[in-house]
Formats: structure tokens, C-alpha cells, sequence
């Protein structure tokens, strides 16, 4: 029997996840560094070769990468129980906060510098985790010049052309050019393979993942209810989705403000909470199902007014709870259900020296579009004045040198944060 497999394994799994899920801010690139030193480092759960590895499996698959990640992690170390333990911890924080601001904008919000101050604290703590991710793992997947340059290569693609397509063609051509250039490092143990899940739940993962991606629109157009339309909504958003975090964004707003189901002044206030909570980004669809099902997931057209006065209503507080949680699952369900069917194909042909050369090209890129989302979008929106750096060079010190724990060094970010507000006030 694996370690995983002993009795409170799933319960370790949560209660790190949870850990993660409530001080993980800075979306899906300052997760990874999360997830690598509390799993890498800390725990040695997974070893740095086979964690990188992982990362450059999610990042070439739709969904959320960062929760894909953590659901394989779980997955190695408890089995099922645990891949459940790891989305719930990491997810529930913050699909609970945004479900809750959706029963009414708070008050004291966008505006209050205040506010304002401790939501910049946090961006510019996405600086330093970030920056330890890249420099961490150049030291270790980075060892020799063809390796470096690849990375700086790809780091360069991502910078000319932002977005998803642009990095999935950078680590495609790092794919290739590893597999006719780099030498194969050793077959490393198997993680997640075939003894976990079997190429037979790998088929059905992806037919289940086909069949929900083809089957919901035409139940939707069959069975006159709207709530089908609101998953499958949702459901291809996170299948459709690369690259994950603030990728999906723009499907749920074509998803959801373009049928009328939450009017777009509802769904900009939810996207400003999103920025302000730990935790993987696709929470957001808690907070939309949350205002849909407050409004009443029977209309189909729901306008401004009705969503401010119905999610506030006691009488509606069930159906957003349900609602909040039909979304939730529907968005993440695809990008896990691709995971599950891509595992223990990659754990056997991770073992050919061919693939082996070309997995080390992608994660050569890997560093490089780590890099490059550090530069911008990370760094450029965080850092706007001679202050913000100095916070952020403090920040990587406490990180790197004297090895403060996130939740202490986000702790002494947003202290910082509301002091220099205070003192400009």
C-alpha cells in the first residue's frame, strides 16, 4: 500500500489545502509557488522533476491549471478521497466568501482606500511569491545554456504576444525542440500512474468530459430548463478555457450578462471581490450562481434591480446557495475530467527518453512563461511606485532568505498596506 493509502491521509491532504485555500492569493502563477513550497519543499510530497512535470501537463490542458495541480497532488497522496480533500480545501474559502458577497454589495468596497490599499498589499505579495517560484525552479530545471535559452525564448513569445494561444505555442516549440535537442534526464518513480487511476478511467474520464461537452446544449435546447442552460453555460466556459484564471472571464460574461441572467454592474462587483480572495479565480462562478439563483433561476431574463433586492431576500437564500454550487462544480468539472482522462497516459509515455527530452523542453518554457507572467501582467500592475518595489524586494527577502511562511509575509503585506493608506489618507 502506498503512504497515501493509510487511514487520515485524506484528512492531512484537506487540512494542507485549506491552509493553502485560505493566504493563496495572486491567482494561478503565485499558486504554483504556493504549491511548490509547501509540497515540494516542506512536505516532500512530490520531488521538484515531478512536480514540474505536472505543471507542464495542466498548463497544456483547458481548465483551471493551478486547481488541476493541486487535485493531482491530492490525488497522489490519498487516492480519490484525497484529489476530493485537495479541490475542496483549496476552493471552499473562497467560493464561500464570493457567495456571500453576493447577497449584497457590500457597502465598503471598491472606493475605500482603505479597501483599495489592502487589495494592492496583495497583488504586490503575488510579486514575491512569484519571483521565488521562477528563481526556485530556473536553479533547478535551468542546468545547462540550451535549457536557459529555451526559457528565455519562450519568456520572449509570451511577452510579444500576451495570452493563451501564444503560450501554448512557446512550449509546443519547446516541446520540440527538446525532443530533437535536449538530452533525457532518468525515468523518474511514477506519481500518478496507472496503479491510481488505469487507462480505463482515463477513457471514461474523457468520454464523460465529451459527452457532458456535446449532450448539454442539446438537453438545454430540449428540456424547457433554465437551469441546464446556466451549467452548460458554465461547463463550456471551463472546458473552452487555457491558461485558466482570468481567461474564463470573458466566456462567463458572454455566458452570463448576454442572456440577462446577472446584469453587468452585478457582474464587475463580484470580478473586483474575486481579485480581494485566496484561491483559485473560477470561484468567481460561485458568486455568479449565487446571484442567479438569488434572482430566481426560473427567469430567464434578470435585470439589475431584481438581482439587488432578490439575493438579499431570505426567501431566496437556498436557491443562491444551490445555484452557487451548480456553478462551482460545472466550471471546475471539465478541466478535472481532462486531468483524469490524461493522467496514466502521461505516467507511461513519460517513461520513452524521447518524451523525456521533450518534457525537459517544456519546462524550460514553463520557466520562461513563469517569467514572463511575473514581468507582466504580475509585476506591472502591483508595482507602481518607488514604494511598491521596496515592499516587494522586502517581501522576497522575508520569502527567500529568512523563510517566513506566506501567511506571515501576507499578514505583514497588507499591515504595510493599511499603514501607508492611513498615512496619505
Amino acid at each position: 500500500m502506498q503512504e497515501g493509502s493509510r487511514a487520515g491521509a485524506a484528512r492531512e491532504v484537506f487540512g494542507a489545502f485549506l491552509r493553502l485555500g485560505l493566504t493563496s492569493f495572486g491567482g494561478p502563477v503565485a499558486h504554483l509557488g504556493y504549491f511548490r513550497r509547501e509540497f515540494v519543499e516542506r512536505r516532500r510530497w512530490i520531488d521538484d522533476r515531478d512536480y514540474a512535470d505536472l505543471v507542464a501537463l495542466c498548463q497544456f490542458l483547458p481548465g483551471p491549471a493551478s486547481s488541476q495541480v493541486g487535485f493531482a497532488l491530492g490525488l497522489r497522496r490519498a487516492g480519490w478521497a484525497g484529489a476530493l480533500a485537495a479541490w475542496l480545501g483549496f476552493t471552499l474559502p473562497s467560493a464561500l466568501l464570493l457567495a456571500l458577497f453576493a447577497f449584497g454589495y457590500v457597502r465598503v468596497g471598491a472606493g475605500h482606500a482603505l479597501f483599495d490599499a489592502v487589495v494592492h498589499s496583495l497583488k504586490i505579495v503575488a510579486v514575491a511569491v512569484v519571483a521565488q517560484a521562477v528563481w526556485s525552479m530556473a536553479r533547478s530545471l535551468l542546468g545547462d545554456w540550451p535549457r536557459r535559452w529555451l526559457a528565455l525564448l519562450a519568456a520572449a513569445v509570451a511577452l510579444a504576444w500576451p495570452g493563451a494561444p501564444a503560450q501554448l505555442l512557446a512550449l509546443a516549440a519547446c516541446a520540440l525542440v527538446g525532443w530533437r535537442a535536449l538530452d533525457a534526464a532518468p525515468a523518474a518513480a511514477r506519481g500518478v500512474g496507472e496503479d491510481r487511476l488505469g487507462h480505463r478511467i482515463g477513457w471514461v474520464g474523457m468520454a464523460t468530459f465529451i459527452a457532458l461537452l456535446l449532450g448539454l446544449p442539446i438537453a438545454a435546447s430540449l428540456i424547457d430548463q433554465p437551469w441546464l442552460r446556466i451549467v452548460d453555460a458554465f461547463y463550456r466556459a471551463g472546458a473552452l478555457v487555457f491558461g485558466g484564471g482570468h481567461v474564463v472571464l470573458p466566456l462567463l460574461q458572454a455566458g452570463v450578462v448576454e442572456p440577462g441572467w446577472v446584469p453587468e454592474a452585478s457582474f464587475l462587483a463580484g470580478y473586483g471581490a474575486a481579485q480581494a480572495v485566496p484561491g483559485p479565480l473560477f470561484t468567481f462562478a460561485a458568486y455568479l450562481g449565487a446571484a442567479i439563483g438569488g434572482a430566481g433561476a426560473g427567469a430567464t431574463q434578470v435585470g439589475a434591480a431584481s438581482v439587488a433586492t432578490s439575493v438579499a431576500s431570505a426567501g431566496s437564500v437556498s436557491a443562491a446557495w444551490l445555484g452557487a454550487g451548480a456553478c462551482l462544480v460545472a466550471v471546475f468539472l471539465p478541466g478535472m475530467l481532462v486531468l483524469v482522462a490524461a493522467l496514466p497516459f502521461w505516467q507511461s509515455l513519460r517513461e520513452r527518453a524521447a518524451l523525456r527530452s521533450a518534457v525537459a523542453g517544456v519546462n524550460a518554457g514553463v520557466v520562461g512563461v513563469l517569467f514572463a507572467a511575473w514581468l507582466d501582467p504580475v509585476s506591472t500592475s502591483a508595482l507602481r511606485s518607488a514604494p511598491d518595489v521596496a515592499v516587494a524586494v522586502v517581501l522576497v527577502v522575508l520569502l527567500m532568505r529568512l523563510r517566513w511562511t506566506p501567511l506571515a509575509v501576507v499578514a505583514t503585506a497588507v499591515a504595510v498596506g493599511a499603514v501607508r493608506a492611513l498615512v496619505a489618507a
